[in-house]
């Protein structure tokens, strides 16, 4: 009985924490089409290439929450962002990464931006100083700004004679005037993603 209660209860929550949710920085329709350019350099590697319209900069990934976790997540985003103003990015760098061996990502890197350092820190203020947004692992990595353009599919990859290098200099710009706090469903072929709030800086 009390083994049939704990997976009630489990399923329950799942239920009810059916979002999966995070913020992010889209980018402009022009450096999408480039980056599919970069896309189709490489179009024969072992890889899962990520879609044109999933292509971002994720800032927050918050994880599954609820419907009203869902809306305090967008209340504080909004609330957050009025300290931030809009400011530009630069890409500079296609590369395997991370760093660890063997290579799980081919990523576009872009320069340290300490403007989006900050607005990356005033959102997990935000969330974590809230006790209703479900938000409670700030992360502790360095924040490297990264756009992942392909997943790498191991074993396949692990079967490759002779393995590509891959370390192109880049040279993209665009504004950033908002953020999006977005959801994310995992499908076989790839996440597929909704904007569910766009925030202006």
């Amino acid at each position: 009985m009390l083994l049939f209660i704990i997976v009630l209860l489990c399923y329950t929550s799942s239920i009810m924490k059916s979002h999966r949710i995070f913020i992010a920085v889209n980018l402009p329709a022009p450096i999408k089409k480039k980056l599919l350019e970069f896309q189709r350099q490489w179009a024969d590697l072992p890889v899962r290439w990520t879609k044109e319209p999933s292509l971002h900069i994720t800032l927050v990934f918050i994880g599954y929450v609820g419907n009203d976790e869902m809306l305090e997540i967008c209340k504080l985003a909004r609330q957050a962002v009025k300290k931030n103003q809009p400011f530009e990015i630069k890409l500079k760098r296609i590369s395997l990464g991370p760093s660890s061996r063997p290579p799980r990502l081919i990523w576009i890197e872009g320069e340290e931006n300490p403007a989006l350092a900050q607005l990356k820190n005033n959102l997990e203020d935000a969330l974590l100083n809230s006790t209703t947004s479900g938000y409670n692992h700030q992360e502790t990595r360095h924040f490297r700004v990264h756009i992942t353009l392909a997943r790498i599919r191991q074993e396949e990859w692990r079967r490759l004679p002779n393995k590509p290098e891959i370390d192109q200099e880049v040279s993209l710009f665009f504004p950033v005037e908002s953020i999006e706090v977005m959801e994310s469903r995992l499908l076989k072929d790839g996440a597929e993603y909704t904007v569910l709030e766009s925030i202006k800086l």
